[in-house]
């Protein structure tokens, strides 16, 4: 069986958008990604440059400072999880936490991608916040799924005290960090620990678990700091005195070496980074030439149109994300709502499964049109099988939604849709091999869950300024709520005035109310969506998250490709094409 044939895909974006169209459609998407990016800045400066200055004063970095000195030069930065908390206040002073007062980050040292995990020391000494725990863990469950090193940078003050209920308990509260922290442990990832200032209560729990752990000469780790030892025992001591580097390097061994600053500590995590395997990725590549699309990404940012309603053309889109602008598209004859198939991102296989927007012929009444964006049996059927074999082949699979939901009514539940539902569902949440999710506009119903949302365990799901996450559009809601007192063309039935006009109200209301719980700002602050990201950004990301996949070699199978159960697919598929024309 040869290897695989990647064939040009999309085509010039002028045969395809007019100018004035794609003006328009950059100029919209421009105006939905400045907000992000002016949220973005805010976040990075923490409590503002008086607070930074505070630190810079005791002979320290700023936790960014601290990132960029870490990272290699060339290293971009891929931040998740950077607009949890953002807008809340807390505690009787209305105090905000920007990033809830932690940096988590993708990012290259020596060569390899890790997972920096560094409390904002510009934010309340870098103080756990409620949904900080969420984040941390988050992030190293990230590390976790695709086994790359994580680097904890800590300088934590320890719990928020005034919102400690909201940190402390639960199953995903606090203390789950360290939970993470042993699991990491026992699955051989890598976890270095530099310690730069204040590590209380849990602070201090945090990098011990690490496989190196430096401490600067101002860091301290402690169970309690001296205020507390002081109330509790009356003893004068300082924290330094309790749990400097002078009792845990030289006494206690709950950290390794001493050294005098911030620098000369992220020179000494860069040293043990080095030590580490090299990345596996040059090998998985057999070779081949790490490409960008013939057709350019930067395009994308003016082929979306930013009305939902609007249809594009998906494959114009995976034209722009994959190597060369080649792709290996499996079973173009079925489920023609859904294409599927494999390209390279930066020279490494990925599978890709993308929601066609455009109009389809109805496969149960060929003289018929369905609208795009639905999952109907066809296109179930075969993103299951997809997604079964890429998980078979070890092929790190990548879902770009834009997705209304399922087929409804009497023909669908006839067809069994539930059941072929439900098969979708199982793979992907039995899958093992990682899986990423873009939520390119709607990502609506139970097809954000079947076509893995975040609750089916992706490694990173990202979302763009445009992104739409929900039960079910605002209108058809409302018009679901007051159902009772609609007609069948769903058009209010009363002539009371002040009946109709109370009804008009309240379903201007739900309208309105489930419009604003589908901005990217609400589902990015809960931690119900990893990263906000442009559509420009979305290269550069793919490239990182599939590198990083193949990364580490020997912790999941990864299948040559003249063996993949891919080429028995398409030759399956094949042949019952075949014999139904025979027929």
């Amino acid at each position: 069986m040869a290897k695989l044939d990647l064939w040009p895909l999309g085509s010039t974006r002028s045969d395809f958008l007019d100018d004035g169209t794609y003006r328009a459609n950059a100029q919209a998407m421009a105006e939905r990604e400045a907000p992000f990016l002016s949220a973005r800045a805010k976040v990075r400066a923490g409590w503002g440059e008086k607070y930074a200055e505070r630190v810079r004063e005791k002979g320290k970095l700023t936790t960014w400072e601290r990132v960029e000195a870490l990272k290699d030069a060339d290293a971009p930065i891929h931040a998740v999880g950077t607009l949890v908390n953002y807008g809340e206040k807390f505690g009787e002073r209305g105090l905000e936490s920007p990033g809830a007062g932690v940096v988590t980050a993708f990012t290259r040292v020596e060569g390899r991608w890790c997972m920096v995990i560094a409390n904002d020391n510009t934010v309340a000494s870098g103080s756990w916040w409620p949904r900080t725990p969420e984040k941390i863990e988050r992030a190293q469950e990230m590390a976790l799924r695709l086994r790359i090193p994580v680097v904890y940078l800590v300088d934590c003050s320890g719990l928020f005290l005034p919102e400690q209920s909201r940190t402390f308990p639960g199953a995903r509260g606090a203390g789950h960090i360290f939970k993470k922290n042993a699991l990491l442990a026992a699955h051989g990832v890598a976890q270095i620990a530099g310690v730069f200032g204040d590590c209380i209560a849990g602070g201090g729990y945090m990098p011990i678990i690490s496989d190196r752990v430096y401490m600067t000469e101002q860091a301290y780790m402690v169970i309690a700091g001296a205020a507390l030892v002081k109330g509790a025992k009356s003893q004068h001591i300082t924290s330094l005195d309790i749990g400097g580097p002078e009792v845990h390097v030289h006494k206690s061994h709950c950290a390794d070496e001493r050294v005098p600053d911030d620098v000369t500590c992220l020179w000494k995590i860069r040293q043990e980074l080095a030590r580490l395997p090299t990345s596996a990725a040059p090998f998985y590549r057999g070779g081949a030439v790490c490409a960008p699309p013939l057709l350019p990404a930067d395009e994308l940012q003016g082929v979306f149109p930013s009305d939902h309603r609007m249809v594009y053309d998906a494959r114009e889109v995976l034209a722009r994300l994959v190597d060369a602008s080649l792709f290996w598209e499996l079973l173009p004859h079925i489920g023609k709502e859904m294409i599927c198939g494999v390209g390279r991102v930066n020279g490494l296989y990925a599978g890709f499964v993308i929601n066609n927007q455009q109009p389809i012929q109805d496969p149960e009444r060929p003289q018929e049109t369905k609208p795009g964006g639905i999952l109907y049996r066809g296109g179930i059927a075969k993103i299951s099988a997809f997604s079964r074999a890429c998980n078979d082949d070890g092929i790190p699979l990548i879902w770009l939604q834009d997705i209304s939901g399922f087929d409804i009514g009497p023909e669908a539940e006839s067809l069994g849709l539930l059941g072929y539902g439900s098969s979708l569902i199982y793979t992907n949440s039995t899958n093992t091999v990682p899986m990423f999710t873009v939520l390119l506009r709607k990502a609506s119903g139970a097809g954000y869950y079947a076509m893995a949302g975040l609750p089916y365990d992706p490694v990173v799901q990202l979302s763009t300024p445009i992104t739409r996450l929900s039960v079910m559009e605002g209108r058809t809601l409302a018009i679901a709520t007051y159902n009772t007192k609609l007609d069948d063309e769903f058009r209010i039935a009363t002539d009371d005035p002040a009946e109709r006009a109370e009804i008009e109200r309240g379903m201007a209301e739900v309208e309105a109310r489930i419009g604003k719980d589908m901005d990217p700002f609400v589902s990015a602050r809960n931690l119900d969506t990893d990263e906000v990201v442009s559509y420009r950004e979305l290269r550069p990301w793919l490239t990182a998250l599939v590198e990083m996949a193949y990364q580490n070699h020997g912790s999941r199978r990864i299948k040559n490709p003249r063996i993949w159960s891919l080429h028995d697919l398409e030759a399956l598929s094949e042949f019952g094409r075949q014999g139904r024309e025979l027929r």
